[in-house]
């Protein structure tokens, strides 16, 4: 089936659940919503109570007092029976039908068809409120089509805004002073990490807050509450999670208050072994010249706190919009990362 009669069947569709809700809904309107509304909870009602005392009152289990019980509640369901409702005139029939002293089961068959008509009018309000569903559902199965068109045309207007990338552009030239910074800096933050109190790595890691460019993930506070308030913070963090390995009689040996070291870094472990110098890097391909000049400003501030010679490496990088085509090679840079081979094709 085509794309084409896939969306003539849905609208089609549409269509017809929106016919038959007009026609249930006229069958509704031709008494009225309220009048058959409560009517239904009339009959609901006077239903329920023929359901419960069936079996209580015909043969062999009926008795007096139930029988009386259960045309008392006959009687109250005839209290919301008025005189102008729709098949008023049926119910007091039937009232009058149940005001004998035994009961069969062909007494209690005799008054559901005196009930039938009222059933039939009823059974309208079940039909519209179907019908509504259909409708609904229908409804909901196009949307998702056009939420779903929607996308292919955002995903064609991708590929048609990069069709004029020149995918033979020499992006090596962007990735190559790109990948030599990256290198370098995540070697500078290890040896960093390795070396430098986790004093020092915490006070930088706030200091970050500072450039929203550079996205670490902010310490938890109790580890930094620990660092910054006991002596063991003027060791490196690789000294510290060998510490929180230690049991509690060997700790004793090394730190004060050995729970409250464990208590601190132990529930945190993942967050201080996998901090690494990610954020410091550049993407690749690298974001459009403007964002590339901001981020390389934050950066630079950055890089600076942990070690100033790869800062070179990082200016070379800044360099790249003013020395090179940068808007073709990394318009091409992007192409060749986010479209697969088809959509290329395409």
């Amino acid at each position: 089936m085509s794309t084409s009669d896939s969306h003539h069947d849905l609208i089609a569709a549409l269509e017809r659940r929106k016919e038959e809700l007009d026609r249930t809904q006229d069958r509704v309107e031709e008494y009225g919503e309220d009048e058959l509304t409560t009517l239904a909870d009339a009959y609901e009602a006077f239903y329920e109570v023929l359901d419960i005392y069936q079996d209580q009152v015909t043969g062999d289990d009926g008795d007096i007092q139930t029988i009386v019980e259960f045309q008392g509640e006959v009687d109250r369901v005839m209290g919301k029976v008025s005189e102008d409702m729709i098949h008023a005139d049926i119910f007091e029939e039937a009232d009058e039908y149940l005001r004998q002293k035994w009961f069969s089961d062909a007494d209690f068959e005799h008054v559901y068809d005196l009930l039938d008509p009222v059933a039939t009018l009823v059974e309208r309000l079940d039909e519209r409120d179907e019908a509504l569903e259909a409708y609904r559902e229908a409804r909901r199965d196009v949307r998702t089509r056009l939420n779903e068109c929607e996308t292919e045309i955002d995903d064609l207007e991708r590929l048609a805004d990069l069709s004029e990338a020149d995918l033979d552009a020499p992006i090596e030239r962007l990735e190559e002073p790109i990948s030599e910074y990256n290198d370098a800096v995540e070697e500078a933050f290890r040896e960093y990490k390795r070396s430098a109190s986790a004093r020092n790595v915490v006070t930088f890691l706030d200091q970050m807050e500072q450039y929203p460019l550079v996205e670490f993930q902010s310490p938890p506070p109790d580890v930094v509450e620990y660092i910054e308030s006991n002596p063991p913070g003027e060791e490196p963090i690789a000294t510290i999670l060998d510490y929180a390995d230690y049991s509690r009689s060997k700790l004793d040996h090394y730190v004060d208050e050995p729970n409250k070291l464990k208590h601190a870094i132990e529930g945190h472990r993942a967050y201080l072994e996998t901090l690494d110098g990610g954020p410091l890097t550049v993407s690749g391909p690298p974001p459009p010249a403007e964002q590339l000049r901001y981020r390389c400003q934050e950066l630079t501030a950055a890089v600076n706190r942990i070690d100033s010679d790869v800062v070179a490496l990082l200016r070379t990088v800044q360099a790249l919009p003013r020395e090179t085509d940068y808007e073709r090679l990394q318009r091409s840079a992007v192409v060749r990362q986010e479209l697969s081979a088809d959509e290329r094709e395409q």
